[in-house]
């Protein structure tokens, strides 16, 4: 019984890799060697554009846009596009409006640079001097760069300006610094005392 099973098998065996080898004959002539090439060109452009090296695929995208296959030269002209796109340097705008100065000095306050981000708080505050906003995020600036005694000038003209900034300031982890000056609990809190702030 063993022995039949085994030539069973080694019959479809023969008869499979009979029918592969057929099968490959048949495929082998309809696979343009120049469009083989072309696919290899694209995964290899294709490999390094996933990896951020868009200076190494754009050359290969561009090859690719030479080959015979239509459909590999239309996906590597998109992929090229994009690869152009992110090869150009960014545009470096220019603030101009109070608002685009406020915004680039918080951007500049998450990266912990704080003469830019008060240099752009200052433009701000110059071109929008009644702007609580960014007074407050001047009394933030100022907290985090450990000037107490700006950082509560500031506060205070914020608040004075508009008075929901009190309730801002009480959770704002920027102020974390003047947490045990009592002249911040005072102004934060004017009802505890009595007085008002």
């Amino acid at each position: 019984m063993k022995t039949s099973k085994r030539g069973r098998s080694s019959t479809l065996n023969k008869k499979s890799l009979a029918a592969r080898k057929g099968k490959n004959k048949l495929a082998r002539p309809t696979v343009d060697p120049a469009v083989e090439q072309q696919l290899k060109v694209f995964e290899e452009a294709l490999q390094h554009f996933h990896q951020q090296r868009y200076a190494k695929a754009k050359p290969l995208f561009e090859k690719v846009l030479t080959g015979p296959g239509k459909e590999f030269a239309d996906r590597a002209r998109v992929h090229l596009r994009i690869t152009e796109q992110r090869l150009q340097p960014p545009v470096a705008t220019t603030p101009r409006s109070p608002e685009e100065h406020y915004q680039q000095g918080v951007a500049m306050m998450n990266l912990g640079r704080w003469d830019e981000a008060r240099e752009h708080l200052l433009r701000a505050r110059k071109l929008a001097p009644k702007s609580d906003y960014i007074i407050y995020a001047m009394a933030a600036l100022d907290c985090l760069t450990g000037e107490a005694d700006s950082a509560m000038e500031n506060l205070k003209a914020a608040i004075a300006l508009r008075p929901e900034n009190r309730y801002h300031a009480r959770n704002d982890e920027d102020f974390a610094f003047l947490q045990d000056d009592p002249r911040f609990t005072e102004l934060l809190y004017p009802d505890r005392d009595g007085s008002a702030g």
